[in-house]
């Protein structure tokens, strides 16, 4: 196996200077993997960089640490030992690449800090990666579009036990341990609780020795930066590579080939071949992850796409056509730039669906290399689902299904029939929403242009599901199974197979009359019609020739997804009947075996343990130790000492501390100073009209307008102090979503200047809302906000997090809100709104002009249009909650209806919070119940119930 030190040395940034040092350290993780042919002959070649270092710089080598190659004895003896690790970090500040020599200022030392455990991590990944090969066990893989994994630091030590070793060693390089933290950057690779979701699922697969990798794009700046102005939300690049990220590896000797347009050829020997076309390079980059108290570190696989340096064009370069000399660079490289791109142009969406293909395609062939390396000589395809489990988390990793089949029967020379039985036993697929606009539809055409031999087997594929919906149903009903095809179907608007088609042509009728008579009675009827015209009939006429609209050809995403996969599930019990329900009626009823329930979780290391030291200090104390952090369930204890007034006590100090750090944080981020006396009020979530931040700024501003109504004193009794936060980020492109934004902001402008009101209310809007912030936020919240519309939240993350750490949540029966409520107990949640099954009859009641919305309601509207809350013309938002019907009007969202229970609730919530004690029984047993939402729990479901996997733990 070829030394660690080659792919490294090329890395630039993120690599280490010595070769021989790092060659001391570790051996490379799958570097058999050099070449493929899955499309055609690799071009990505790679030549290993050599670095010099000036003979004064070099280090004394007797204070590295120094470990023989597969042997990590050295790191682990130094685990404990906070000279050796100071020795480790100060190795990497000096040799670090990225930064000059002078100095050990903060970002240095994070640098150096990252590196020095990357060495551990290294050891450890070699060791799991080697096992893996020689267990040949069964292995599953994650893809997904987004891993939002915040900070590895701080996660990276705790879950090797090295939090005290570091702290010391830091402070004798003359920092602190959570200075050097606050240095890194989030990794921009993600968006929301779909990106956090799959980052604690690592974790947990981690943590709980399993054997599993992750796959997605290594985005040069992600979604975007959020600053807040006067405007409004701006957008800008992110910039988290800036300096280079200490945890990854470039795998430069990892490479495949990705093709794009072109033409499908059939060959002399009948097979269809793709080619032609515009040809990428999609390049490997690793990422560690460390599971918690174990030797497991599994890998998170990264795309960045190039080409080959034979597609620069030199001759056009030196003729000065610069432009043109670089274009294909270009194109290949912007596919990893952004998180979704803008999709509202052609170029967008094509941008988009060449990222979602390099994700299927790059995975897919190195999960097959791997496959054939672990086989060696004697492969045999129908043990491949035997041994992979792929996993698609949501729709965007759709294009798995047709490019598996591709290589399967262009590539490896397997029958349609064998390809077809080992792509459905090897696909699954999570279902994240029942939003149609995100249940994906790609247009035929573009897909035809983009990926043709893709399409040809789409076309397979859905002739076969047809087929089989018409062997199900029969053909003596045409009304049912005309429903049923258009139901299931994954073409849309896309013409039968000739032999179905035929059934739902209607024979026309025919007459005895003779045609010659029928002629000359038209013709007489046509001179009346000439000298008796009418206007209307003209009307008539004309509204015939108008030409009818021709329906887009649709590729339907999800259903390939269903149809193409042995499993579907929802993310949270209510979500998942709905899927069964309504979504995927259909598909349910034909194969109802497929559909399960996975319920979400999220991991108690980072999302307690790390963020939350001092609540994890107190549970560690009442439960009777710490493997509670590994066995959630002893979270449950809590529930006997729930009104034992030391516990309360201990437990309101924590939360203390914890408000006065993010009172200091929003000074020093917004300007505006904070009472943490007050309730902290918070809601952080991507800003969405379902999640409905618009109820709760307008709640709100009833409660602003009820004080402003008030004397001093009459405020005082009525109204329990709160600082009301938010923050997440609405997309680019989402006007309504940013007319939220700036309302949330106006609001805020005016009520924290508003002197009559002082320390009574504010309201914060936290810009780049990301997961640090999320670290720091969760841990000080008393109410947090999970109102979306019922039936519209899949499951949510946050909501378990806030509930993890002692905070009451106020919610609809949406998402896992339901379950949350059932563990915690209906007295410690409070509940408004209507629920799911109502939905629809009050969207029909509205659109029949049923709906009277309540007065107070009325008055809130009037009161931000008035200009209160500055010049800005919200008639746009407040309009999309008015009318009865139409695109972006009729209060689709039920803010209106749902409006008085939502007020009224949070006069409970103002009561309760009075009563300190109450409330603080409350946020014990919130945290007591919230046990069952760890993501060990649904990863540990997901190994035994979709990918028949188990879990391999090192010596």
């Amino acid at each position: 196996m070829a030394s660690y030190c080659g792919a490294t040395a090329s890395t630039g940034s993120g690599g280490v200077a010595s070769s021989s040092h790092c060659c001391s350290i570790s051996r490379l993780i799958s570097s058999n993997c050099r070449s493929n042919h899955l499309l055609f002959t690799t071009a990505a070649g790679f030549r290993k960089r050599q670095f010099y270092v000036r003979s004064e710089a070099k280090p004394e080598l007797k204070d590295a640490v120094t470990v023989k190659q597969g042997d990590a004895s050295g790191i682990e003896k130094s685990k404990s030992n906070a000279e050796a690790v100071a020795r480790r970090i100060k190795y990497h500040a000096e040799f670090t690449p990225s930064f000059s020599p002078e100095g050990f200022d903060l970002p240095k030392a994070y640098y150096a800090t990252a590196q020095s455990i990357r060495d551990s991590l290294i050891s450890n990944w070699n060791a799991t990666y080697e096992m893996y090969e020689r267990m040949n066990t069964k292995q599953a893989y994650y893809l997904s579009m987004e891993f939002l994994q915040g900070r590895a630091l701080l996660n990276a030590i705790g879950n090797l036990e090295l939090t005290g070793a570091y702290g010391k060693a830091l402070t004798k390089l003359g920092h602190k341990l959570e200075d050097v933290v606050s240095q890194e950057p989030d990794a921009a690779l993600g968006n929301g609780g779909l990106g956090r979701l799959a980052s604690c699922f690592l974790d947990s697969l981690a943590t709980l020795n399993y054997p599993v990798w992750g796959y997605g794009l290594r985005y040069k700046y992600g979604l975007f930066k959020q600053l807040i102005t006067k405007e409004g939300q701006e957008e800008v690049a992110e910039t988290w590579l800036e300096m280079g990220n200490p945890w990854e590896i470039v795998r430069n000797d990892i490479s495949y080939p990705v093709k794009f347009y072109g033409k499908v050829v059939t060959g002399s020997d009948g097979k269809r071949r793709w080619i032609g076309g515009e040809d990428i390079v999609a390049v490997a980059n690793d990422v560690p992850i460390p599971g918690y108290k174990t030797k497991t570190t599994i890998n998170l696989r990264l795309w960045d796409t190039k080409v080959p340096p034979a597609d620069f064009d030199l001759a056009a370069f030196n003729s000065g056509d610069h432009t043109k000399a670089c274009e294909s660079q270009a194109n290949a490289e912007k596919i990893c730039y952004i998180l979704y791109p803008g999709d509202d142009s052609l170029e967008g969406k094509t941008l988009r669906l060449k990222q979602q293909y390099t994700l299927c395609s790059a995975s897919l062939q190195d999960i097959i290399t791997r496959f054939e390396k672990r086989s060696g000589e004697n492969v045999t395809w129908k043990e491949f689902p035997e041994k992979v489990a792929v996993q698609m988390n949501d729709t965007h990793p759709t294009l798995c299904i047709p490019e598996l089949m591709r290589i399967l029967m262009d590539v490896k020379g397997i029958s349609w029939k064998e390809a077809w039985d080992i792509t459905q036993r090897t696909v699954a697929y999570t279902n994240h929403t029942v939003l149609p606009e995100a249940l994906e539809k790609w247009s035929l055409e573009l897909m035809q242009k983009l990926l043709p031999r893709h399409v040809e087997i789409i076309e397979m594929i859905d002739e076969e599901l047809v087929n089989g919906i018409v062997s199900k149903f029969g053909k003596s009903d045409l009304e049912l199974l005309e429903k049923k095809l258009n139901a299931m179907r994954i073409l849309e608007n896309v013409e039968l197979p000739a032999s179905i088609a035929e059934l739902f042509i209607k024979p026309e009728e025919t007459s005895a009359i003779d045609t010659s008579e029928v002629a000359k009675v038209s013709n007489k009827d046509s001179v009346v019609d000439e000298e008796d015209e009418s206007v209307e009939s003209n009307e008539e006429e004309e509204a015939e020739l108008q030409p009818v609209p021709i329906p887009p050809k649709l590729v339907r995403m999800a259903n390939l997804c269903v149809v193409g996969g042995h499993v579907v599930n929802g993310v949270a019990e209510i979500h998942s009947e709905i899927v069964k329900q309504d979504v995927f009626n259909d598909f349910y009823k034909f194969w109802p075996d497929k559909f399960q329930n996975k319920t979400n979780g999220v991991t108690p290391r980072r999302w307690i343990s790390y963020c939350n030291p001092d609540l994890s200090k107190i549970i560690t104390k009442w439960t009777g130790g710490d493997d509670w952090v590994l066995n959630t369930e002893k979270l449950a204890e809590l529930r006997k000492f729930a009104d034992n007034e030391d516990l309360q006590s201990e437990w309101r100090a924590a939360k203390r501390i914890n408000k006065l750090k993010v009172a200091s944080f929003l000074k020093e981020k917004t300007g505006y100073a904070v009472s943490p006396d007050a309730m902290f009020d918070i809601q952080v979530k991507r800003i969405h009209e379902y999640k409905r931040q618009l109820l709760n700024i307008l709640g709100i501003v009833y409660r602003y307008k009820m004080m402003k109504e008030m004397t001093a004193t009459e405020r005082k009794e009525k109204f329990t102090p709160r600082v009301c936060i938010f923050g997440g980020k609405a997309f680019a492109t989402y006007a309504q979503a940013k007319r939220i934004v700036k309302l949330i902001t106006d609001v805020g402008v005016t009520v924290n200047n508003d002197p009559d009101i002082g320390d009574l209310l504010k309201v914060v809007f936290v810009p780049d809302y990301n997961v640090s912030v999320a670290e720091l936020l969760i841990p000080a919240s008393e109410l947090s906000q999970h109102i979306s519309t019922a039936g519209m939240e899949a499951s949510g993350t946050s909501n378990m997090k806030f509930s993890m750490n002692g905070c009451i949540l106020i919610g609809t029966l949406d998402g896992a809100n339901v379950e949350i409520r059932e563990e915690v107990g209906e007295d410690n949640f409070f509940l408004f709104g209507a629920r799911a099954h109502e939905i629809a009859g009050l969207r029909k009641e509205r659109a029949e002009g049923k709906f009277v919305p309540d007065p107070r309601f009325e008055e809130v509207k009037e009161y931000v249009r008035s200009g209160v809350f500055g010049s800005y013309d919200y008639d746009e938002l407040i309009g999309s909650l008015e009318g009865n019907e139409g695109f972006g009007r009729g209060d689709y969202f039920l803010v209106g209806k749902d409006f008085p229970s939502y007020i009224e609730c949070q006069e409970k919530v103002d009561e309760a919070y009075r009563d300190q004690k109450r409330w603080t029984r409350m946020s014990i047993l919130n945290s007591a119940g919230s046990y069952k939402f760890s993501s060990d729990r649904t990863i540990h479901e997901y190994a035994r119930d979709i990918w028949n996997i188990q879990p391999l733990e090192l010596p």
